[in-house]
């Protein structure tokens, strides 16, 4: 089919979530080059909104996916899965949690912290502990909980009424997180690192603040850790960072390096609130997601993404803040790893992505001032300097 074929079936036949996409199609994809119909080569400076962290392709996970859909895709939870146990020992040894619960996607293992969090509280005895605090321009998923959570107005404002008892305050204000924790507080819930409002960090102080006023007031600390977390940032996980452990944190998109997959991941006690019965999934924990999970993630630790997006991060920050100094038109760089935000003083940064797009190169934007850097955890300096080089013609015509 033409592009303009697919298109027209695109706007016929598909719910109209995402308005006009960009004019591609890809039909294949390699590393960090993906190709549309026309056989152009484009760089992915996206990788999926932070999801293809091997890059297009990469052998351990398409041998993965293709071994085991040989063998059979999906069983019930009914039984015993083996690709399912094995990733959850993966991510338990390698972190900071003791239990794993697989879900399809970062909003659904957001979704289950949400109620793990409040149900350790009722099995304590303190049923009216439901209340969850999240950070203003938090993003959580599209469902109506974690809408809810999200301390975005623009993603709420058409689906009210929403789930309740969820408030946002400012990030980085402790004193405005003290005086919102109430007897009916449960848990804090937030991203260490923001990504949908445009790559956000916390301060380290402050999230060790935040850590600290958790354990006095008794209630949980969880991490999103969607977007931010399995090398994105330079470390493993993104609260290696902040010298704190959370009592929940979630996971997803480089999850499956592709493949739909989420995991709920907790400490002990809390974990065990989750008995028979309580929670669950059809899909969750698949055979598949599951062999797909295990072959990115032990590519990241293996082949030590993590160290990889460290350096090139400090790589690419660096390159742009040299654009900053050559151009007026950057007002801020910021991020951490290979999860990067450039602010602009102009509205240009859906003009900034389309001659991006027309260079070979995928980025994001956020709103109209923000363009958003995720590119996959085997990007190269070779792929950087190709990158910046695109950009700084860019700037300069701008």
């Amino acid at each position: 089919m033409t592009l303009e074929e697919i298109i027209a079936l695109d706007k016929k036949y598909y719910l109209n979530t995402f308005g006009d996409r960009l004019p591609v199609c890809f039909t294949r994809g390699e590393g960090m080059k993906l190709w549309d119909l026309d056989g152009k080569v484009y760089y992915d400076f996206l990788a999926g909104i932070a999801v293809n962290a091997l890059g297009h392709s990469h052998p351990a996970l398409v041998n993965a996916i293709v071994e085991q859909a040989q063998k059979f895709i999906h069983c019930s939870n009914y039984y015993y899965i083996e690709s399912q146990a094995k990733l959850a020992q993966l991510i338990v040894e390698n972190s900071c949690c003791d239990k794993v619960f697989f879900a399809n996607s970062g909003a659904e293992a957001n979704e289950g912290a949400i109620k793990l969090a409040r149900l350790y509280y009722r099995k304590k005895g303190f049923p009216e502990k439901f209340e969850i605090i999240t950070l203003e321009k938090s993003f959580h998923g599209r469902t109506l909980a974690t809408l809810a959570a999200t301390g975005q107005e623009k993603y709420q404002k058409n689906y009210c009424p929403l789930t309740p008892k969820f408030l946002s305050v400012p990030m980085n204000d402790i004193a405005a997180l003290e005086r919102a924790i109430t007897e009916y507080t449960c848990a804090v819930m937030l991203e260490p690192i923001q990504g949908e409002s445009g790559v956000n960090p916390a301060n380290v102080d402050y999230i060790k603040q935040v850590r600290k006023l958790c354990d006095e007031k008794g209630i949980l600390l969880i991490f999103d850790e969607v977007q931010c977390g399995l090398g994105r940032t330079g470390k493993m996980f993104a609260y290696e960072h902040f010298g704190v452990e959370p009592d929940i944190f979630t996971l997803a998109k480089a999850l499956g390096g592709g493949f739909p997959i989420g995991a709920l991941c907790a400490k002990e006690p809390v974990a065990s609130a989750f008995e028979p019965g309580d929670h669950g999934s059809t899909f969750g924990g698949n055979p598949l997601a599951c062999s797909a999970g295990y072959a990115a993630l032990s590519t990241i630790i293996n082949d030590r993404l993590y160290e990889n997006s460290a350096v090139m991060g400090d790589y690419f920050i660096g390159q742009l803040n040299s654009l900053t100094e050559k151009y007026g038109i950057i007002k801020e760089v910021r991020g951490k790893g290979l999860m990067i935000g450039v602010e602009l003083f102009q509205p240009k940064a859906v003009e900034v992505k389309l001659k991006c797009l027309e260079s070979g190169y995928l980025i994001g934007s956020v709103g109209d001032n923000i363009i958003r850097m995720l590119p996959p955890l085997i990007v190269s300096k070779e792929d950087i300097d190709g990158f910046i080089g695109a950009l700084d013609n860019i700037f300069e015509k701008l």
